[in-house]
């Protein structure tokens, strides 16, 4: 009776196996989804307890890559990341080749410390911009971006899901896990070998045609495009209130800027600290009604010259040199600018700026007018609203963003929550810099554990302002991965309990064991690359981390070296756009079509499986 319980149970996990690999490769249900569901099955059907089913979500694993999420997130808002796009321009000159290869080089270097998904992100809007300056398509770059980014998960343990997972599997099969440094040497072959095979091909397999790029994706009015576009640099000023200044104690409600001199009050700069940050900050406060002025303030404020020096004469204050490109100034941790539209509907509409109210009900203030592209950035007060118009608000970025998510009647353009944590991080790229380094020392001579120093990495970025809040650091989580792993992870279980391990792993000993273990290692390694095509990296390593295990176990093998095989094959995701999200990512932008994947990942991954065949025993013997 027992037996027969088994085999029905072992039954239903490959039923249940099965089906989740076909939902993965039709991609039409998210992938966390099909995890959780496939959870679900496995306790419906007695397959694993509840406690068994949720004790992926308790894994260290799981909890270091949310960490790293928060890491790379601090490494992209302080613009660290982007600094080394930045130069690229600058070391490349004139010659494709050489951007080309520099690219590539600096994608794979960011790429060690972050995420893939993250690195392309970050350096998709820089690339395009790069290859329009040079009258160069963008789809012969974006396509080699994301190869290199997902070359790069092999060049630290921190680099991709599949390095965590595989060197988790070793730690709890009673193994050495995996050092910080330990895959870099496989890494840094696929790198060269990945980056020579992109060089050869660029010009015969790689689209080179101009509209195929859609250059405008992704489009973001930042801050300082806004600031630029309202020439706000060339009317805005500066003045600093003396001790003796006559403002002194006034409110702005009692010196009617704009109904006496035409001007708007746009920001109070005052030394104080701001936050929690552990770095010395100065306090900016949005010019309100109940604003008070106090001495050696420094005012901000927008209009005409000639107006700006009555104001300054009449109160004896003194007017300050504006540094170029200190409008910039304007935005800050918590203080912002940004872009509304009227609605079609809007309540807005045919109403004046007076009778809005806005200052009172949403504590922003309204501070011009763009009409057709004409603006207005005086006597706005009469000035009636229509459909089409866009209004330039600034204030606090809390009140920027609850006017985003609760008001129909405009529609906030860009991203300003993603605006307001750059600005919070501007000028912290060096600290960003140094948690980094001082979480890959704590990680590289195993002062803690790695999860503890990754932790370590995320609660430092927060602290530091890095990022900007708890909610900033938990935006930044792709909690479709986490929850992804967390739910997968179970799977391995389910699989050792009923014997499918065993079943799995002696299968492919059976057909392949007669050439040994090198023979058995190219069998899985090919098995994760074809699954890895359509299903996720992170999922295909769960799945073939245990089942390589096994026959490495069963053969009497290093299983090191199945545990490496496993981690580099899930990283081998070059034949179709759903193989990996920097695919999918980089087929809008450069405008690909599927058979773009096949063409060139295609010949790609063939190589790939000559050279890993030949490097991963070299590096760690059988």
């Amino acid at each position: 009776m027992e037996r027969k319980l088994l085999d029905l149970q072992l039954t239903l996990t490959f039923i249940i196996l099965g089906a989740t690999i076909f939902a993965f490769m039709t991609n039409r249900v998210r992938a966390d989804l099909v995890a959780i569901v496939s959870l679900l099955a496995f306790i419906i059907t007695d397959i694993l307890t509840p406690a068994e089913a949720l004790a992926g979500f308790s894994n260290s694993v799981v909890l270091m890559i949310a960490g790293l999420f928060v890491v790379g997130a601090g490494i992209l808002r302080t613009g660290l990341a982007g600094m080394a796009g930045q130069l690229l321009l600058k070391w490349s000159g004139d010659s494709e080749l050489k951007l080309f290869v520099l690219l590539l080089v600096i994608v794979g270097s960011v790429g060690a410390f972050m995420s893939n998904t993250g690195t392309v992100a970050l350096m998709m809007p820089i690339v395009v911009s790069i290859a329009i300056s040079m009258k160069e398509s963008p789809s012969k770059f974006l396509l080699p971006l994301s190869y290199v980014a997902s070359l790069s998960g092999l060049m630290t343990l921190i680099a991709s899901p599949p390095n965590l997972i595989v060197s988790q599997l070793l730690v709890d099969r009673g193994y050495n896990k995996l050092g910080f440094f330990e895959v870099t040497p496989i890494g840094i072959v696929g790198m060269i070998v990945g980056i020579i095979y992109l060089v050869l091909v660029r010009n015969i397999l790689l689209p080179n045609e101009q509209n195929r790029a859609q250059t405008n994706a992704g489009y973001k009015l930042s801050p300082k495009k806004i600031i630029k576009q309202y020439d706000l640099n060339n009317r805005l000023f500066k003045i600093y209130v003396p001790e003796d200044a006559a403002i002194i104690g006034m409110s702005l409600a009692e010196l009617k800027l704009p109904a006496k001199y035409a001007l708007c009050m746009m920001k109070i700069h005052r030394k104080s600290q701001e936050g929690i940050n552990l770095l010395p900050m100065t306090y900016q406060e949005m010019a309100g009604p109940t604003s008070v002025i106090h001495a050696t303030d420094e005012l901000y404020v927008q209009g005409e010259e000639q107006d700006i020096r009555r104001l300054a004469l009449d109160y004896g204050l003194e007017m300050q040199e504006l540094v170029e490109g200190e409008a910039d100034e304007l935005v800050s941790k918590h203080l912002g600018i940004a872009e509304v539209l009227l609605t079609p509907n809007s309540s807005f509409t045919n109403e004046t700026v007076s009778s809005l109210g806005f200052r009172e009900k949403y504590n922003l203030n309204i501070i011009g007018i763009n009409r057709k592209g004409g603006y207005k950035l005086q006597d706005m007060v009469s000035h009636k609203l229509k459909f089409g118009d866009a209004i330039l608000v600034q204030g606090a970025w809390d009140e920027i963003l609850l006017l985003a998510r609760e008001t129909q009647d405009v529609v906030v353009v860009g991203q300003p929550k993603e605006h307001a944590s750059v600005a919070a991080a501007t000028g912290k790229a060096g600290i960003a810099g140094a948690i980094m380094l001082l979480m890959i020392i704590l990680m590289a001579f195993e002062v803690f554990p790695a999860v503890i120093s990754v932790m370590i990495g995320a609660v430092l970025m927060i602290l530091t302002g890095c990022l900007r809040n708890m909610e900033d650091a938990y935006s930044n989580m792709n909690f479709e991965s986490i929850v992804l792993v967390a739910a997968m992870l179970p799977m391995a279980t389910a699989l050792e309990k009923t014997g499918g391990m065993v079943i799995l792993s002696n299968g492919i000993i059976d057909v392949l064991g007669s050439y040994g273990a090198y023979g058995v290692l190219i069998g899985i390694y090919l098995l994760t690359v074809v699954f890895g095509q359509f299903i996720s990296n992170t999922a295909t390593a769960v799945l073939f981390a245990p089942i390589a295990m096994n026959a490495a176990i069963a053969m009497d093998a290093n299983p090191t070296t199945f545990m490496i095989g496993v981690a580099v094959a899930a990283s081998m995701a070059f034949a179709t756009p759903i193989a990996s999200p920097t695919n999918a990512l980089v087929m809008t932008a450069g405008g690909y079509k599927f058979m773009d994947f096949v063409k060139v990942g295609l010949p790609l991954q063939v190589v790939m499986f000559i050279v890993m065949m030949i490097a991963v025993p070299f590096f760690f013997p059988f």
